[in-house]
């Protein structure tokens, strides 16, 4: 009944990734291409992610909403940049009931168009603004190399969408969703990020500014993961989204966007998974603690079985699993739980009955290491005190590993063997020209400008003219 192994992650990450994902029943590819199903387990990730997400989002002021999945043709064709940027991945419907449509309906790649329209009809006063809503929904891109979470053709995410009546507020609301994903990515999902600002050929298209976290993975390849956009007046323009201000005045809007999305599932995986699978982090792993029983007649069925449902009652407040399936060893549970990644396993025997113990093993410390023995009493208050240092101990390693990882090169020679496995906090004349020959030379791309980076004066790392600004270079997913 052994699995074969997963490959290792030194030898194939990708290999190991794809497998993973696959075996530990988080998703499985669809019947289109591109595309693909996220099975219960990974759902459950999603939704716990969804939850820590979404009650930051109401903390802050925002309601959720729900927009159409079809957006009129013509209105991609409204804002410039956004049409051109998103035209290679449009999916267009021209069918329907069986009749060719009058205007093609496009399958929504973002929803900033829909909500451009809408808010053009709902705020008409200063009084309206600003206004704050978030979806979640799913969103389509024609992808041409697609891999399970990071790429797809259709992913699940949400967006916001808000409008302001100044400038200002709209920056301060851009930075301030920046910050939420921060927030949530470390506190909730352990995996250290850098914030910061993306160059002026990475942005998103119709954006006056974009930012990210960027959080590094397991082979130190870069991943964006959640972006907030500073879209200034384009959109507004564009849609004629405008108020009366208090001098009875006809004043444009100023809008923002953010996402974040099941990509993120990826970069859990990625962050925190070892040879033997998935390390999920507690505050959003699906199961937080699985119960195994061990024993090897009816009798000590009977006795673990009675202790476990005296314990389980006193774990309300843990996402806990029991691991009642028969036919299978609990050597075979043991290695089904970890490939899936759950925090920590309860190993309850005849003997732990006798002495009134429980076993507990913490995914993040395989084998011995790992492993305690403690009193059925109390279980619950120790479990918590186990999982909040689980929390902190794989943060505090993923963030190692990026400051490990993270070098400062001397010169383009050593820049581009830094990018063959790492990321390159350098100098950067902030040349688009220059920034494209880069890519094309190293396939290292400007992940963001620091927002913690100190501004002064250095000398470009490619073509070695002045340069105010640091930027991060790595390749990415």
């Amino acid at each position: 009944m052994a699995k074969e192994r997963l490959p290792s992650r030194s030898d194939n990450f990708s290999e190991w990734y794809n497998r993973l994902v696959l075996r530990a029943e988080l998703a499985d590819y669809a019947p289109v291409r591109g595309c693909m199903v996220i099975r219960p387990y990974g759902w459950a990730l999603w939704e716990n992610i969804q939850a820590a997400l979404d009650q930051r989002f109401k903390a802050t002021g925002h309601m959720n909403a729900a927009f159409p999945l079809l957006i009129p043709s013509s209105f991609m064709e409204r804002e410039r940049e956004h049409v051109e940027g998103f035209s290679p991945e449009l999916a267009v419907v021209t069918i329907g009931g069986g009749e060719e449509l009058e205007e093609p309906l496009i399958v929504r790649p973002t929803s900033e168009t829909i909500i451009g329209h809408m808010y053009a009809k709902w705020i008409k006063s200063y009084r309206d603004l600003p206004v704050l809503i978030n979806l979640w929904n799913s969103v389509v891109r024609w992808e041409m190399r697609t891999k399970l979470f990071l790429r797809t053709t259709e992913f699940y995410w949400q967006e916001g969408h808000t409008a302001h009546a100044t400038e200002e507020e709209g920056m301060a609301e851009t930075l301030r969703m920046l910050e939420v994903y921060a927030d949530f990515a470390e506190n909730e999902a352990a995996v250290p990020v850098v914030k910061g600002r993306k160059s002026d050929s990475e942005k998103f298209a119709g954006a006056k500014q974009s930012f990210s976290i960027e959080a590094m993975m397991g082979d130190t390849r870069a991943l964006q993961a959640g972006t907030s956009h500073n879209l200034g007046q384009n959109f507004a323009r564009a849609f004629n989204i405008r108020y009366l201000d208090q001098e009875n005045t006809q004043q444009y809007c100023w809008t923002t966007s953010w996402g974040l999305s099941t990509r993120f599932i990826g970069a859990i995986i990625m962050v925190h998974g070892d040879d033997q699978g998935l390390i999920l982090p507690p505050r959003l792993a699906p199961y937080q603690a699985v119960i195994v029983p061990i024993f090897k007649n009816e009798d000590e069925r009977r006795d673990v079985m009675e202790t476990i449902d005296s314990i389980r009652a006193n774990l309300s407040e843990i996402r806990v699993k029991l691991d009642d399936r028969e036919g299978m060893t609990p050597g075979y549970k043991f290695n089904d739980w970890e490939l899936r990644g759950v925090p920590v396993r309860i190993e309850i025997g005849p003997r732990d009955v006798a002495k009134g113990t429980v076993v507990l093993a913490r995914r993040d410390q395989p084998g011995r290491e790992g492993r305690r023995t403690v009193n059925q009493q109390g279980l619950a208050s120790v479990l918590t005190e186990l999982l909040d240092d689980i929390q902190t101990s794989i943060y505090q390693r993923a963030k190692a590993f990026l400051q490990a990882n993270k070098h400062e090169p001397k010169d383009f020679e050593e820049f581009k063997q830094v990018v063959e496995g790492g990321w390159a906090d350098v100098w950067w004349c902030g040349d688009a020209g220059c920034e494209a020959e880069i890519k094309q030379q190293t396939r290292a791309t400007i992940r963001c400008i620091p927002l913690d980076e100190h501004s002064g004066d250095g000398i470009c790392i490619h073509c070695e003219k002045p340069a105010t600004e640091r930027a991060i270079f790595a390749r990415g997913y």
